[in-house]
């Protein structure tokens, strides 16, 4: 599984399980936004899951702007290494 290989990651990383990191943070939020994104083609009427969606979206574009305001240098790496697309005003 992705996850578990990514927390290994981290964990190789950091020595120790940081599941309050904004990396680990930002790569739950990407698991759901795929996962939710997939839902929304098979039921494009689903709009309570449509508002969910946008909400994480959201959590996540504030993140990732911390995140690169933090650290640009991981911040390439990480949405490099996670295929994810960079906003346009950064």
């Amino acid at each position: 599984m992705v996850k578990n290989s990514f927390i290994s990651d981290l964990v190789q990383e950091k020595k120790e399980e940081n599941s309050g990191s904004v990396e680990f943070q930002v790569f739950r939020f990407t698991n759901k936004i795929r996962r939710l994104t997939s839902h929304l083609e098979l039921h494009r009427k689903d709009y309570l899951s449509q508002r969910g969606l946008r909400k994480i979206l959201e959590k996540r574009q504030r993140l990732l702007a911390y995140f690169s305001k933090k650290n640009r240098v991981r911040y390439k790496e990480f949405i490099s290494k996670f295929n994810i697309r960079e906003s346009k005003n950064r």
